[in-house]
């Protein structure tokens, strides 16, 4: 029997093996994301750097994000220069660069200060500057946080916390901490500046209706209290209403707080004895001033009642604010949106100030960029406009500025967009450089898409006569002898489309229908994002097809956005046309009201299933429901419905023809649906059944059938389904000749909660609400199970801190379980057929067994197949940035503890061991880092032996998968040319031979 171990275990191996060398960026893709810009702040917005004399080709797009990246653009290509993944409980709050320094500041009240290399991204130092549960959470989350670098800039100061000030050497040394005596809310700092006689860190002191300037000014050196003082003011909405002004021209200038206070822009100079009374511009009233980003050069903008806007700059002259220039035509208007301004800073340190806004009457966006030091330092406006597609990328939230190309009387400057959908762009002048579509690092739900056969013939009418029958007949025969040359050139050759080779791109530009490789590997993903956009990809190469916003309707003259929930295929090409999707969408009006819309789409152009959207045009929703939704199906079958349940339990279709109608009402006695009730901290899951025509407007409503009985702390995270997809085997047959048959009960789903310390893992039969399988598990702060449950197999993953025996060590569990029916073996209950009020639903045997995992995991799911005879591999996200495959023969729960004996290894089963190592073989994302993976979808090919494997969250990556083999192709180095000289060889020696026998035979006719 060693021969059987031998080869059970050289199996075993073998299914290890996740992806080949040569295979890497030919049958898998990677899209690098950084996710979407934070805009709302200059202390965390996208805005151009560049060392002092370089071209602008060296100059790095900084920016952090919503996915928690800090990360660095090359402004040629739009690639990723660099990026730093923050953790997901260590918020960047704040960054800020200085000369090759990129500072920043994470977690709650700037906890964590990190220093990186400002070309490369290396990280130079990282200091904890107070523990995370000691930092104050202040609104917004740069309140409170600031760093300014010392005059030597070697040094760093750091605010934190709006209270603690910190001088830091360039290792990461704290010299000295300054802590204000007032840490109750009643002063918070918010802001820096540093000179070298003093820093000045400015706060805002609460009142009873309004803020109060408070100023202290500290010694650089060791950090005494130099002077503290109250500036006479009133401050209505807090900090964005303050902006710093210093000069780094004029080293005598002193630095200017500014602010708005009843429609005067008011200054004071900072000195350290704080002894200088605020000042204002006389003359005009304001509504507002904005950082523009450019306070070290002492420029800002100050908005008038009208909207009219004037750039305001720290004067030499003067010693105080001056006036340089009014943007004509800025005042608000129908013919114009409202504008966005920002600044920027060229090669040699000449400012520059833009303005940016979406011309209704043009359709086009324009920019206007004042340079104050042109026309002999008179100042100049340079401006031009571009055709920015605002039907495919939303509003342009954010604009920042570079101004590359500088004449005498004329400017060309870089324009970075962010939009509203998560697109990130740049344009030079009226062309557009690149776009990242960053909302893709928003995924909410995704699908692959089955693409159609391609078009062998031209398509013909019916009733066409003899004549044009022939006629047509005889102009497609006259391609024939082509494609017979092509067919014996690849014949011979053997260049045919193989299981590893890319298959042939799709070129969106071209008006041929999309149409699928001979093995199904090209499919269109389908992805919704939470930023109001859906995307068709090509799932060969990672580049979008089409793209489409989702209108707002009526929600459109409030504002609001469209958040979707479920994306259900409701066509398919098995179908015999075009596929199609329905995307469930919640409608979040700004004005608090929520509603429901659905969205029916053709999958493979984008285009609106109802025409009701014009191609290129914002794509417009169906109103389905005045209210939000609780839960949404799709009914499957010949015909396949959209069912969805309101707040009230009411059911409503989708579509709702008579069709649709008789379908729901066949299939809705044997519908049970769970459903998760109560208010949050009560929560229960309850089953329900559909009465018919019992609701208003004779619509079903669901009623409660069981309630779940959890305990009264424990809420529901999750409820996992069992997919119903094809079952090749219905069981397991032993060693011993006898047999295990799964069990395969369709109303089985799994269930994950959260409780005082514990996690729970339940499966439930959603027909009567009888527990199958639970267990307990020990809670690491917060429940982050991942589990995944096909067929008769439950896997699911968690943390344990328990020592349970002698050199156990806590880490990262996987347990696998498998559902097998009966008591014992060779009983069969035929629990896929079982009636929901049988007792023998419950006449289970669960076999499971505990593996060490070797890192965390952020998603798992299962592979697919057409016929799922292949096996079936579990696949999981871990934080490590890997996607790693694990196989069944690993996982199997029935590995024995000791030496396997001679019919367990007829069963390809080998000895448990507890340890799962980190083998690199196992990992089909190669070398790439796809970070933070929050799901994983499978799809079939139409090779029996492949699965395609779609990754998403902060990254995205694509690849496809082969469990048990490529069992159903020929291997790439297959001899083909062998095979056929034997071929060619043996016809050859049946011709010659046959004459010769029947030559003999005739002889022999003769002799007898």
């Amino acid at each position: 029997m060693r021969w059987l171990s031998l080869l059970s275990t050289a199996a075993w191996a073998t299914a290890s093996l996740a992806l080949h060398e040569d295979e890497a960026g030919v049958v898998d893709w990677y899209k690098a994301q950084i996710g979407v810009p934070l805009s709302h702040s200059p202390s965390t917005s996208p805005a151009f750097h560049m060392e002092p004399g370089k071209p602008p080709t060296e100059g790095l797009l900084l920016t952090a994000t919503s996915s928690n990246v800090l990360a660095a653009l090359h402004p040629m290509n739009g690639s990723v220069a660099w990026r730093y993944i923050f953790k997901s409980d260590d918020n960047i709050v704040y960054y800020q660069r200085h000369n090759n320094i990129v500072a920043s500041l994470s977690g709650p009240g700037g906890a964590t200060l990190r220093t990186f290399d400002f070309t490369k991204g290396h990280l130079l130092h990282e200091t904890r500057l107070h523990h995370p549960n000691d930092g104050r959470l202040l609104e917004p989350d740069d309140f409170g946080t600031s760093v300014a670098f010392a005059s030597d800039a070697s040094d760093m100061f750091v605010l934190t916390s709006g209270h603690v000030l910190q001088r830091l050497d360039p290792t990461g040394d704290v010299q000295w901490t300054w802590t204000s005596p007032d840490q109750t809310s009643l002063v918070i700092y918010a802001k820096l500046i540093s000179t070298e006689t003093a820093v000045y860190v400015l706060g805002l002191t609460k009142s009873f209706a309004s803020y109060t300037i408070h100023v202290t000014a500290v010694s650089p050196t060791t950090g005494e209290v130099l002077s503290n003082a109250d500036i006479p003011s009133t401050i209505l909405k807090g900090p964005s209403e303050l902006i710093t002004l210093t000069s780094q021209t004029d080293k005598n200038l002193y630095p200017h707080v500014v602010w708005v206070e009843a429609g005067s822009i008011r200054s004071v100079a900072l000195v350290p004895k704080l002894n200088n009374k605020p000042t204002s511009i006389k003359g005009s009233t304001y509504d507002k001033i904005i950082d523009i980003g450019m306070h070290a050069e002492g420029y800002f903008v100050a908005l008038q009642p009208d909207g009219s806007s004037r750039v305001i700059r720290l004067d030499a002259e003067t010693s105080g604010l001056k006036i340089v220039w009014d943007f004509a035509d800025s005042a608000k208007a129908d013919r114009n949106t409202d504008s966005l301004y920002t600044g920027g800073v060229d090669k040699d340190g000449h400012p520059y100030v833009g303005r940016v806004y979406w011309s209704h009457s043009l359709s086009k966006a324009s920019v206007h960029v004042y340079a104050p030091f042109l026309a002999d330092g008179k100042g100049l406006v340079s401006g031009f406009t571009f055709a920015f597609d605002s039907n495919s990328h939303g509003i342009i939230s954010h604009a920042a500025i570079h101004p590359a190309y500088v004449k005498e009387l004329d400017l060309l400057p870089y324009v970075a967009l962010t939009t509203t959908t998560g697109a990130v762009q740049l344009w030079q002048g009226d062309r557009l450089q690149w776009t990242r579509e960053e909302g893709l690092s928003r995924i909410q739900v995704a699908e692959m898409i089955e693409l159609p056969e391609p078009l062998s013939t031209a398509s013909h009418t019916g009733d066409e006569s003899f004549v044009g029958r022939l006629t047509r007949q005889l102009s497609d025969a006259r391609d024939f002898p082509q494609y017979l040359a092509h067919f014996a050139k690849r014949f011979a050759t053997g260049s045919y489309a193989t299981a590893t080779s890319r298959a042939d791109p799709i070129d969106a530009d071209v008006s041929t229908p999309l149409s699928r490789d001979p093995f199904g590997f090209r499919q269109v993903i389908i992805a919704a994002t939470d930023l109001g956009k859906v995307y068709g990809i090509d799932s060969n190469t990672g580049e979008i097809l089409w793209s489409r916003i989702f209108g707002l309707g009526w929600a459109a003259a409030v504002g609001g956005r469209v958040i979707p929930v479920k994306l259900f295929v409701t066509r398919t090409v098995s179908d015999g046309r075009e596929p199609q999707v329905v995307i469930v969408g919640q409608r979040k009006a700004d004005n608090s009201l929520v509603d429901t819309v659905l969205f029916h789409i053709d999958a493979l152009t984008g285009d609106d299933a109802h025409g009701a959207s014009p191609p290129g045009d914002v794509l417009q929703g169906q109103d389905l429901i005045a209210g939000p939704i609780i839960e949404a199906y799709l009914l499957d079958g010949d015909t396949k419905t959209v069912v969805l349940l309101d707040e009230y339990r009411q059911v409503y279709l989708y579509p709702d023809g008579p069709e649709h109608q008789k379908h729901f009402n066949r299939a809705a006695p044997g519908l049970n649906l769970p459903l998760r009730t109560g208010a949050p901290g009560v929560r229960q899951l309850t089953g329900h059944r559909l009465a018919l025509g019992v609701g208003l407007d004779n619509r079903a409503v669901a009623y409660s059938t069981w309630a779940s009985s959890f305990a009264p702390t424990e809420e529901i995270l999750a409820i996992i389904p069992r997919p119903a997809g094809p079952v090749a085997s219905l069981g397991k047959v032993l060693g011993n000749r006898s047999t295990l048959y799964k069990y395969l009960n369709p109303h089985t789903f799994a269930v994950i909660t959260t409780g005082a310390n514990t996690c729970g893992v339940y499966v439930i039969d959603g027909a009567k609400g009888s527990v199958i399988y639970h267990v307990a598990l020990p809670a690491r702060g917060s429940c982050d199970v991942q589990a995944t449950f096909v067929e008769n197999w439950l896997v699911y993953v968690y943390w344990d801190e328990e020592y349970q025996w002698i050199g156990q060590a806590k880490g990262r569990r996987v347990v696998s379980v498998e559902f097998y029916e009966g008591r014992a073996v060779d009983e069969k209950t035929r629990s896929s057929e079982l009636s929901s009020f049988s007792n023998k639903t419950l006449e289970v045997t669960a076999y499971s067994r505990a593996f060490v995992f070797p890192h965390d995991v952020t998603a798992i799911t299962t592979t697919a197949t057409k016929y799922g005879v292949t096996s079936k591999d579990i696949l999981v996200a871990n934080t490590k940035g890997q996607i790693q495959s694990f196989t069944r023969l690993m996982l199997n729960p029935r590995r024995p503890k000791n030496k396997p004996t001679a019919e367990e290894q007829e069963e390809w089963l080998v000895q448990y061991d507890p340890i799962i190592t980190d083998e690199p073989r196992r990992v089909l994302s190669h070398n790439y880092r796809v970070a933070n993976i929050r799901r994983i979808v499978t799809s079939p090919a139409l090779l029996e032996s492949t699965s395609l494997v779609f990754a998403y969250g902060l990254d995205l990556f694509f690849t496809r998968t082969a469990p048990s083999g490529r069992f159903d192709v020929l291997s790439e180095n297959f001899n083909k040319a062998q095979l056929i000289f034997t071929i060619s060889g043996l016809a050859i020696g049946i011709m010659v031979a046959k004459p010769m026998v029947r030559r003999k035979k005739l002889q022999e006719k003769w002799y007898h």
